[in-house]
């Protein structure tokens, strides 16, 4: 196969270079030199580009186009390569990069949601506002960091700092459950290939001390990893109809909308309600722990596809079907 897929070498690049060779593909990785040894320990990467700082990104564009490789992103390389840089990336790029615009800001996001008639929380536009547990969360695929929870305005003023860049959120409570989709434009199809939680510091570590010691301690919610998760079957109709909403929300705002794997973070309530707070445009961290496959995924193709080899194994059907510029954006 003349293509190689490129990524940059942290976040789920070991799933995507992975899945990349198990349908056929040569493979590079773009790291910083004191990441390299990862994916050389591995054997997913048949080329390792080391640059000093992800900021000199731009710089091995060239060697990308040489290869003929094709860049399928992920959150790091959105977090860490400046935004004109991507738009202005010469080198094939899997996915619409138009659809980050509206991922990047949760404003937008909103807008997102609420066409595509989901449940959402309430937001507060102003701390004074407050009038029951919020969550306030900073702008950004930042991994949680930084979150925490509020129940005043004097709560929040203590906690917030000199940061202006984010959002109050009512918080819901229920069960956090992160859906992973992916669209296929070679198919026509929606497809379910997981569900996960997240296993944050130090919300998740907090249960472990005595109550009277937990008071006093600030919440917080940055990502340490991923647990699998299996939903039950009665709510899979709901589930696929969610996805298939958010699909098509896209493609009004953002022709010709969101394809390949994204992410949906939603709280399921008590009474089984599923609350959309937040999408991610592209393959989420949360999918690594399906390395080989989840029993979605395993039902759907009949052999272990995880979502890295899902992405692989729909740039293959477009060049065998000659439609390959129907899903670089």
């Amino acid at each position: 196969m003349d293509y190689t897929i490129a990524t940059l070498g942290t976040h789920s690049a070991l799933q995507i270079l992975r899945g990349a060779k198990d349908e056929g593909f040569k493979t590079i990785a773009v790291c910083k030199r004191d990441h390299a040894f990862v994916y050389r320990h591995f054997g997913v990467a048949d080329t390792i580009i080391e640059i000093n700082s992800y900021d000199e990104f731009h710089t091995v564009e060239d060697d990308l186009i040489r290869n003929n490789a094709i860049l399928v992103p992920h959150a790091s390389l959105i977090a860490y390569v400046p935004p004109k840089t991507i738009e202005s990336l010469r080198v094939p790029y899997y996915g619409n990069r138009r659809i980050l615009f509206w991922e990047s800001d949760r404003d937008r996001q909103r807008i997102w949601l609420e066409k595509a008639g989901l449940n959402i929380p309430k937001i507060f536009k102003d701390p004074s506002e407050i009038d029951r547990l919020v969550i306030v969360k900073f702008h950004g695929p930042k991994g949680g960091q930084g979150y925490f929870l509020a129940r005043s305005e004097q709560e929040f003023m203590r906690k917030i700092g000199v940061s202006k860049d984010y959002v109050i959120q009512e918080y819901i409570i229920g069960i956090p459950v992160y859906i992973h989709y992916f669209y296929s434009v070679i198919r026509g199809e929606l497809e379910l290939m997981g569900f996960d939680r997240r296993y944050e510091s130090n919300v998740d570590g907090i249960g472990r001390i005595p109550a009277e010691v937990q008071q006093g301690i600030d919440v917080t919610y940055t990502i340490v990893g991923n647990f699998p998760l299996f939903l039950r079957e009665s709510l899979l109709p709901e589930v696929f109809k969610i996805g298939e909403r958010i699909v098509e929300a896209s493609r009004e705002i953002c022709s010709p909308g969101i394809y390949g794997p994204f992410c949906l973070e939603t709280i399921v309530t008590p009474d089984l309600k599923f609350y959309a707070f937040e999408i991610s445009a592209r393959i989420v961290a949360g999918t690594n722990v399906f390395m080989e496959t989840s029993p979605y995924a395993l039902l759907k193709h009949g052999k272990p596809m995880s979502t890295g080899r899902r992405i692989a194994l729909e740039i293959r059907e477009a060049i065998e079907q000659g439609r390959l510029e129907e899903i670089l954006g």
